[in-house]
């Protein structure tokens, strides 16, 4: 069995690692921050807005069960990639819409994604606003916030 990483940033990290945990060949997920200029950050830290990370859930994947285009598919149905730096009543660039790409694959299937959602017209009249990146160091959240839903018996965040 061969894992691949993948990494997306969509607002609340809490509700985006229940979605993702529900796909069929995810085989682990993980929250944290990713994208920013901090090492080590914590939760207080990011909240200040002036770390330059993202909120993201990091999951590993079999390739086999589950394609990268199908993470996408569900990346984009998930959140509203059209909103800068917010989700619902959550505001800031760690919100923000972003695929951090792990491959020159994964980069090349987000790009493609993204400009076949606006070919198609998905959101109009609004644009996509995600960013794709390049993958840099994941820190991982600290211990409370992973699977947070999950431990408190809950199965979706207010969005």
């Amino acid at each position: 069995m061969s894992i691949e990483k993948a990494t997306f940033g969509a607002g609340c990290f809490w509700g985006v690692e229940v979605a993702f945990a529900r796909i069929p060949g995810v085989t682990a997920t993980a929250v944290g921050y990713e994208g920013g200029s901090l090492e080590q950050p914590t939760y207080k830290d990011v909240c200040t807005d002036k770390t330059g990370h993202a909120e993201v859930v990091e999951i590993e994947f079999d390739p086999a069960v589950v394609s990268y285009e199908k993470i996408l598919d569900a990346f984009f149905e998930l959140h509203d990639p059209t909103t800068l730096n917010r989700q619902g009543p959550d505001w800031g660039t760690q919100y923000r819409s972003a695929i951090f790409f792990h491959s020159a694959e994964q980069e090349a299937a987000a790009k493609a994604k993204i400009e076949a959602l606006t070919a198609a017209g998905t959101f109009k009249p609004k644009r996509i606003v995600t960013l794709v990146e390049p993958a840099q160091t994941f820190w991982r959240a600290e211990e409370y916030h992973q699977k947070y839903l999950e431990k408190r018996g809950e199965a979706s965040c207010h969005i």
